[in-house]
């Protein structure tokens, strides 16, 4: 837990000073393919899903450290040629978890907040899931536990796989020659992202490309076929949060509505989108169905709410800096108690940016969470022994937030609506 927050120290200001980068290439060339509201929700998901990895919220039903000890044929030590044989089983268990993800209703609920952005941009490489919570694919690690592949390299090689993905997610680099034909590129990525009925469900490899090409999944970017991005049951929302469980709520009411046993069973396992007879006309569900005809979620926003929104963000970053760079001083059960501050934190502000009335109740809980927190700790989990008016500065924030999302839903959304609604009547 501890290493883990260490390296995500390490690792957060690459990602965001390379998101930074591809967003002033974009101005650069004029083409901005990664709007800053989509951007704030994408690295929000980030963060809700790195702290439900720092708060161990997952188990494996099946560990690789049991199957090493009970079927492994040899021993092997740590070397260059067990990272190898790591990384390329790691690999081959990624793309069948990918595929299964998006082939098998129940397993999409966990990936779709990855597809749900309708723009394709670094920043969406970071939307990840927090409503996993039980890993069942560890069985396919099998090749590296018969081979005796030490645990510490397949604990070691999973983030570097994991965090070798981030750099495809990207528009502005092309096809890239040879190199197609043997890793995954941004225009195989870029395939895999799109809605157009040629790409779905296609390219599902993660770092090989070879795993689509010997599986029958491989689909090229085609010059005439220009990719949309999204899913085809948009979120419309920038709450991560709410993105996590979306899907999942479609399958409990579609269960609970269908009016025979075997449907309300099989609607988990049956392929990703599928209802029960008549459910789309009975319960419909906003489609998109002409992928070059729709209109994308919450593009008009006022300057000042992408500027609050951008620094909500920055703020919850210094956030969980500090929880990640002191998580052994915070320690057990502290670091749950911080980890809900930060999902109410972006719960709270990603309703303000979804213009919902609402967020300024999510906001007052955060603000009474905040004084519950101080009232039983003292300090902000030990921030004044670094800082010595630390607490003043988080309670100082917290109030500032919350007088400007008041200022937000009682004077400039209302303000935006009579605009709205003048312009209807002319």
């Amino acid at each position: 837990m501890e290493q883990y927050g260490k390296i995500l120290i390490i690792a957060m200001p690459i990602f965001l000073l390379l998101i930074i980068i591809e967003k002033a290439y974009g101005y650069y060339k004029g083409v901005d393919y990664a709007p800053l509201m989509d951007s704030v929700s994408s690295v929000s998901s980030g963060i809700t899903n790195s702290v439900k990895d720092i708060m161990g919220l997952s188990i494996s039903i099946l560990t690789y450290e049991w199957m090493v000890s009970k079927i492994a044929f040899f021993t092997l030590e740590a070397s260059a040629l067990t990272f190898i044989i790591a990384f390329i089983v790691i690999d081959f268990q990624g793309y069948w978890t990918h595929r299964w993800s998006h082939q098998i209703n129940f397993f999409w609920n966990k990936h779709a907040i990855h597809h749900s952005s309708e723009e394709f941009n670094l920043a969406c490489a970071l939307r990840q899931s927090v409503s996993s919570f039980i890993n069942l694919f560890t069985f396919l690690l099998i090749p590296a536990a018969l081979l005796g592949v030490p645990a510490q390299v397949i604990a070691i090689t999973l983030p570097i796989q994991f965090f070798s993905q981030f750099w495809y997610h990207t528009r502005y680099i092309n096809k890239i020659g040879f190199l197609e034909k043997i890793i995954v590129t941004p225009s195989h990525h870029r395939v895999h992202h799109a809605i157009n009925p040629e790409y779905m469900d296609k390219n599902h490899s993660q770092i090989f490309i070879i795993w689509d090409k010997l599986f029958g999944t491989f689909q090229e970017e085609l010059p005439n076929v220009p990719p949309v991005y999204g899913i085809t049951r948009p979120a419309e929302t920038w709450n991560p949060i709410k993105i996590n469980f979306q899907h999942l709520s479609v399958l409990i009411k579609d269960a609970w509505h269908a009016e025979n046993w075997k449907d309300k069973f099989r609607i988990w396992f049956m392929p990703t989108g599928w209802r029960p007879e008549g459910f789309d006309e009975k319960y419909p569900i906003h489609k998109i169905n002409d992928v070059f005809n729709f209109n994308k979620f919450g593009t008009e926003n006022s300057n000042k709410l992408i500027a609050w929104s951008v620094t909500q963000l920055l703020i919850t970053l210094l956030f969980i800096t500090y929880l990640f760079d002191n998580i052994a001083k915070i320690g057990l059960p502290s670091i749950f108690i911080y980890g809900l501050f930060i999902f109410i934190t972006i719960y709270s502000y990603t309703e303000l940016m979804d213009k919902n009335k609402y967020s300024f109740l999510w906001e007052i809980i955060r603000f009474t969470f905040a004084i519950a927190i101080l009232n039983y700790y003292g300090d902000w989990f030990g921030l004044d022994s670094l800082i010595p008016i630390g607490t003043y500065i988080v309670m100082g924030y917290l109030a500032v937030s919350l007088i400007v999302n008041i200022y937000f839903i009682n004077i400039e959304f209302k303000t935006q609506n009579a605009s709205f609604i003048n312009l209807q009547n002319e």
